[in-house]
């Protein structure tokens, strides 16, 4: 391979040296663009090995990765999908489209969803380029935690405790697919998702919420404090809350008991002394924005995923 030639390389999962390298190069974009170009779904793969099914794509330039693309081919019903992130100064010559034509010769000839993180300019016109139009979008909500956060009222026969580990993790795995048994990824979850997180820095079960109603689980409010587990993680932004999920059984919708939740997590995170805090809703969500922006969430920023129709 001649000098500055590109070359791409596919894989499965990624060797220690290669995964630093992919970490570094995704904290340089992340300081580039104000927003981290992976999801926590690809980095949680990325530091604890991932999924075999995974396909990793890297571009290589001069013995250095200036491109990287990460392919999850798990969904069944909705196809695998892809998220990249190009160097800062590897970008304008035309790799992003080297990485989207990887990505669709490893899918094969089926669906292809792409996620883009922050709604820059540059995505929408890759994703044109690569023929691929836009399917769905993921609000990013925010509120002050230092505003009015109203009590928490919860219906007669409900409790509600914290999580407990190594005892709640598969009755939290059931009522998860319950309660978002029509969400594309969220109720897909398995243990093993539960358990990686379980490892992460910023998990407490002292911010993880259930609710029990004659000791069967029926909700649940977990929460997460992030921009505080190390640089690896290259948040744009200081120390922050989120309502991580939300999560109510089908039988006690309409109760209230999501609201009650929710207020409960803002409350312990205000507790926390933090200022501020966020959560992530499907736009077409109307009953879960109209929720969010009852309890003084507005919309800050936007996630998009592109499709590509089947070929077949």
């Amino acid at each position: 391979m001649t000098a500055g030639e590109v070359e791409v390389r596919v894989t499965g999962p990624l060797t220690s040296d290669e995964t630093a390298t992919v970490l570094r190069l995704v904290k340089t974009a992340t300081e580039e663009d104000g927003v981290a170009p992976l999801s926590e779904h690809v980095m949680l793969h990325l530091r604890y090995g991932g999924d075999w099914r995974a396909r990793n794509v890297m571009l290589l330039r001069d013995g250095g990765v200036v491109g990287y693309a990460h392919l999850d081919p798990t969904d069944p019903v909705e196809g695998p999908s892809g998220e990249l992130v190009i160097h800062p100064a590897h970008r304008r010559q035309g790799l992003g489209l080297r990485l989207v034509q990887a990505l669709a010769a490893e899918a094969g000839d089926g669906p292809l969803r792409l996620w883009a993180h922050g709604d820059l300019p540059a995505a929408s016109r890759l994703a044109a380029a690569a023929g691929f139009a836009r399917v769905r979008a993921l609000w990013q909500m925010r509120r002050s935690l230092q505003a009015r956060i109203g009590k928490p009222q919860f219906a007669e026969g409900i409790t509600v405790r914290t999580f407990r580990v190594g005892h709640d993790e598969d009755a939290w795995v059931d009522l998860n697919a319950r309660a978002f048994a029509r969400h594309p990824e969220q109720g897909a979850w398995t243990r093993a998702d539960l358990d990686l997180r379980e490892r992460e820095p910023w998990f407490d079960p002292a911010g993880f919420f259930l609710a029990e109603r004659g000791g069967r689980l029926v909700g649940f409010h977990w929460t997460k404090i992030h921009g505080q587990d190390g640089p690896e993680t290259a948040h744009p932004h200081g120390a922050m809350g989120e309502v991580y999920v939300v999560g109510v059984a089908p039988e006690e919708r309409g109760t209230g008991l999501g609201r009650a939740l929710t207020l409960t997590g803002l409350r312990y995170l205000r507790s926390r002394g933090l200022f501020q805090v966020m959560l992530y809703v499907d736009e077409s969500n109307a009953a879960a924005i109209g929720l969010y922006q009852s309890l003084g969430f507005t919309h800050w920023d936007t996630d998009v995923m592109f499709g590509r129709a089947s070929a077949g």
